[in-house]
């Protein structure tokens, strides 16, 4: 009798709706907000995905709107908010560095124009800069301030290109975060700043180069140099080609932005020092010079200089990337000196502009922005904390508060651009934490 009555209870009480999550209801009293979702995420006690409606042109609403992809993962009300600015697409929902750090909610949000945060009819590219992209988190964050995390201390972040969107949110609504951790994020002074290219012939066209990142148990090893393996590759042009466009028929690469096959390999090796470094490969992985045989070298380059990074789909997803790169924030060239006599004449100069939206109304490179973003970070920037792997090709264009007290920055000598606060020494490590802990008030 008495397992009967607990039955009914429990069916009595079953027909009750659970109680709406006040995350939720708050979420839906935002009016930019549209189709919610609730996911499953570890680590965090809610988690929702949802659009954000945004001008796309914050100076005149009138020109329309579009809808921004952003994530919200709660734990505690009180608990502060990292603000995680994507300055690409939107990865896998995680939890992610200072998350973890300081048992924070987190609020992820997708750069304007990049995968699904692209207004309907197409991208207006003349609205893709930086000023807008940090109105748009500027609404957003002051929404969440409003409705959902008033009392919490708020902490903005960003990897590489999410690092740089961090700092330019920054320099335009300083207000509106308390401290913000910007990683391996460079600001580039020029279109084609003149650092990358002494960085990389400072760090990898000779084993002395190499000896001061990793050590050898023998630097006497017949392993090739990064300059002289690319001239093998370029020697082997044809053979390797070959071999280039049996991978592309295999994995479904077309070239055509870059102007086919041929071209692709030879952008691949051109690129190769800069991959090979960003992504911290160690020399000793590169093959032996006496005895690689091709199919080796192509599968080396392959792996370090990926052939998707010229490939046809990859570059009109990322070509808001390449946009801003081009009018705004800076991209780097190659150094084709070595090479010259297996490239043709007329292509010798290489800047990215073949990835140049084909319908975006040519603009020039504005170097202005950049440098006034350098100037107020040595004088009026507060709480910004740096974080840098010193042998990667992005730290020669580096952020640097050298003449600012109110700003700090941390860099471990021996790592690419995957450097992150739990990779360095315990003592930097704590310093870092601390610092971070004094600037949050706790």
């Amino acid at each position: 009798m008495k397992k009967s009555i607990h039955f009914l209870l429990l069916l009595w009480l079953c027909t009750f709706p659970a109680q709406a999550s006040e995350v939720l209801e708050r979420l839906k009293q935002i009016p930019q907000i549209s189709d919610i979702e609730a996911i499953r995420v570890e680590g965090f006690t809610e988690y929702y995905r949802f659009r954000f409606e945004q001008p796309v042109d914050h100076s005149d609403p009138s020109k329309g709107t579009f809808r921004q992809r952003v994530l919200l993962g709660h734990r505690k009300a009180e608990a502060p908010v990292i603000v995680e600015l994507e300055g690409y697409y939107l990865f896998p929902p995680e939890a992610g560095e200072l998350t973890g750090l300081f048992d924070g909610n987190q609020l992820t949000v997708e750069h304007r124009f990049f995968d699904e945060s692209v207004p309907e009819g197409g991208i207006p590219w003349e609205y893709l800069t930086i000023r807008q992209a940090a109105d748009d988190h500027h609404a957003i964050i002051q929404a969440f301030r409003r409705h959902l995390y008033p009392s919490s201390k708020w902490i903005s972040t960003g990897i590489s290109k999410g690092g740089q969107t961090v700092l330019f949110h920054r320099y335009f609504h300083p207000a509106d975060v308390d401290i913000s951790v910007p990683y391996v994020a460079p600001l580039n002074l020029e279109y084609i700043d003149p650092r990358l290219e002494k960085f990389l012939n400072r760090l990898g066209t000779a084993k002395a180069g190499m000896k001061a990142m990793f050590t050898w148990e023998d630097l006497n090893a017949p392993h090739f140099t990064i300059r002289d393996f690319q001239l093998r590759c370029f020697e082997h042009q044809e053979e390797l080609a070959a071999m280039l466009e049996q991978s592309a028929q295999k994995n479904g690469y077309t070239f055509e932005t870059v102007g086919g096959v041929e071209r692709a390999l030879q952008l691949m090796i051109l690129e190769y020092p800069f991959a090979f470094w960003q992504w911290g490969h160690n020399p000793a992985s590169i093959p032996d010079k006496e005895t690689a045989e091709l199919p080796e070298v192509f599968d080396h380059l392959a792996h370090i200089s990926s052939p998707t990074f010229f490939e046809d789909k990859y570059i009109r997803r990322m070509q808001p990337f390449f946009y801003a790169a081009l009018t705004e924030t800076g991209m780097y060239s190659y150094n084709i000196k070595p090479f010259k006599k297996y490239l043709p004449a007329e292509k010798h100069d290489i800047d990215f502009s073949f990835a140049w939206p084909a319908e975006a109304p040519k603009k020039p490179f504005d170097e202005a922005q950049m440098r006034a973003i350098e100037a107020w970070l040595q004088t009026d920037a507060e709480r910004i904390l740096f974080v840098y792997g010193g042998s990667d090709p992005w730290y020669a264009t580096a952020a640097d508060p050298d003449k600012n007290w109110k700003c700090r920055k941390y860099v471990r000598g021996d790592m690419s651009h995957r450097c992150r606060i739990k990779d360095f020494d315990p003592v930097s490590r704590e310093d870092l934490i601390d610092t971070l802990k004094e600037w949050l008030g706790m």
